[in-house]
């Protein structure tokens, strides 16, 4: 840990630079989910009561001219939209009150159970259209980095070279998926987390089939971290990489499949983890992300841009999980609703709804308790 005054003032501005690049990132992020919401929600003419970014507190805030209030909370770890007819702001019930005709042709919960739906998957479905729209941008824009899959170098005693891999050959697939990018496979090595990969190489014209298994090492990442992963062993040449500006469909279609990609990845590491093969450190929260914030805008705004973009693709995907309070709960009782004809019991929900917070809460917990362990082992050993 820092010592003297010389090395305690740049860990405190660094962690304020962190802390403010973090605000911006997940105030936009978390406004495009609710903005989802909200749009959404005015389509069905619902009436919304209060757009918030962050909760407890309000800090400032103003009303529109349809009665919403916008606003900005005190804790800026999420947001939230309260329709009218809202018990709370978690929509965890109704308002019990009796209403007019009027108060309930806008209220939330007087709506059909196709429209309550369509107005909570729209806030997932806003974060991946946003993500979307951001890398589509960028590989328009600047460009997308394009590798040929050709091995250039094998290391020696690799796993590579145990498989049989040999300079110039080409990865035309891995585990039955083409892959027309080095890229792909860097993608995707970590991701065996040591587990066989079967790889098809094209080598002196012919396709030659083989299985390696990627070694768990200690790598250095571009941000200077040092974590285990699943290393093959092989290097591409730089001389056939390129960056090549896409048009406006193929940028689209590359978008929708590393958002896809994103979320693929982040399944098969959740069950890893969940069956023990892989550890929980690169689990983060808060405090990683606001670390992970300062060190992308440090390397500029199109790497900034990336990272809201991945944190957009993750925010959706935590959200549509089948977990009470968050959306993907919502829905599950709205599919319920739809196939009984009729609401799960109010004392269902609220007691499922109390679970899914406490699991929530724990979670929260758990990963700020990961960031601070990593973060105190990192300025100890640096």
């Amino acid at each position: 840990m820092p010592s003297t005054l010389n090395e305690f003032l740049p860990f405190v501005s660094g962690s304020v630079f962190n802390i403010v690049a973090a605000l911006v990132v997940l105030t936009i992020v978390v406004f495009v989910h609710e903005m989802g919401h909200f749009l959404v929600a005015r389509w069905n003419r619902v009436r919304v009561d209060v757009f918030s970014i962050g909760f407890g507190p309000e800090l400032f805030g103003v009303n529109d001219r349809h009665g919403t209030r916008w606003k900005f909370s005190a804790i800026p770890l999420g947001g939230y939209v309260k329709f009218f007819g809202d018990e709370n702001e978690a929509s965890t019930g109704a308002d019990d009150r009796e209403m007019t005709e009027e108060e309930k042709a806008v209220s939330f919960h007087h709506k059909p159970v196709w429209r309550r739906a369509a107005v909570v998957v729209a806030g997932p479905a806003a974060n991946y259209v946003f993500a979307i729209a951001l890398y589509a941008g960028i590989f328009m824009s600047v460009g997308m980095a394009i590798t040929p899959p050709i091995i250039s170098d094998v290391l020696p005693g690799s796993a590579a070279e145990e498989a049989g891999l040999q300079p110039g050959d080409r990865v035309v697939a891995m585990d039955g998926k083409e892959v027309s990018r080095f890229e792909q496979v860097q993608h995707r090595i970590p991701l065996t987390n040591g587990a066989s990969v079967t790889l098809v190489v094209e080598r002196d014209g012919q396709r030659v089939e083989t299985t390696a298994t990627p070694r768990i090492q200690e790598v250095t990442d571009e941000l200077g971290e040092t974590r285990e992963m699943a290393v093959l062993g092989i290097a591409a040449s730089t001389a056939g990489q390129d960056n090549v500006r896409l048009g406006p469909g193929e940028a689209v279609g590359e978008a929708v499949a590393h958002s896809y990609f994103l979320v693929e990845a982040t399944f098969v590491a959740v069950g890893q983890i969940i069956a023990g093969e892989r550890g929980t450190e690169d689990l983060g929260g808060p405090l990683r992300i606001a670390e992970m914030s300062g060190q992308m805008a440090e390397l500029g705004l199109t790497t900034l841009l990336l990272f809201m973009a991945f944190l957009s693709v993750n925010l959706g995907l935590i959200n549509i999980l089948p977990i009470p309070v968050l959306d993907g709960g919502h829905l599950v009782f709205y599919a319920m609703e739809a196939i009984r004809g009729r609401p799960v019991n109010e004392r269902a929900q609220e007691y499922s709804f109390r679970i899914g917070l406490a699991l929530i809460l724990s979670l929260m917990v758990f990963v700020t308790w990961n960031d601070i362990v990593n973060l105190i082992d990192r300025h100890l050993t640096g």
